[in-house]
């Protein structure tokens, strides 16, 4: 890896092939749902504060992306996750988590470049100097993996574990980290 490169909404919507490339080599989903998730990445560049890292070979090449944004309500993830949080722990929890939080909404790295500290170069670079109180993901909840061990090595703790999306069969962990992040 030569680096990492901050891109804004507009690159990122004209490299979106390259981040789906990035996603569908790491998370291996299903081809049918790629078009879905091309939208969504695609809308997901309109939100306030949108921002990308690119971690990019000697070529340019991306090998790892992460990007995010400053969550609002009417915003799918964050409303069906403070409605949990609400259920689950109350009002008051909720709004400390998700009230004024940098949603990272993808983190990836192609599994050739795993395990060479990228991943954890993408999250602490993506809540570098990021004005929020907190910082919120998701990942998949099926034991240790190393993601997990990652964003707890950061400063991430368990906001809700074992959490089914609506219309989903996956479990999830979502994890919060107070900012500026711990590693």
């Amino acid at each position: 890896m030569t680096g990492l490169r901050r891109i804004g909404p507009d690159e990122f919507t004209l490299r979106l092939d390259a981040v789906l490339d990035v996603y569908t080599r790491a998370m291996n989903p299903p081809a049918d749902q790629l078009s879905g998730r091309r939208a969504i990445m695609r809308n997901h560049a309109a939100h306030p504060a949108f921002t990308c890292l690119f971690a990019e070979d000697e070529t340019g090449t991306p090998v790892g992306v992460a990007y995010g944004f400053h969550g609002v309500p009417g915003q799918w993830w964050h409303d069906v996750v403070r409605r949990a949080l609400v259920e689950r722990h109350g009002e008051d929890h909720a709004g400390h988590w998700l009230g004024d939080a940098l949603e990272l909404a993808e983190i990836h790295v192609h599994p050739d470049h795993q395990g060479k500290g990228i991943g954890r170069a993408l999250v602490v670079g993506m809540c570098a100097g990021r004005l929020e109180r907190t910082a919120v993901l998701s990942t998949r909840d099926g034991g240790p993996t190393a993601a997990l061990h990652l964003y707890r090595s950061v400063g991430f703790v368990d906001l809700l574990t074992r959490f089914v999306f609506p219309g989903g069969h996956e479990r999830y962990a979502i994890l919060g980290a107070a900012l500026p992040l711990d590693g």
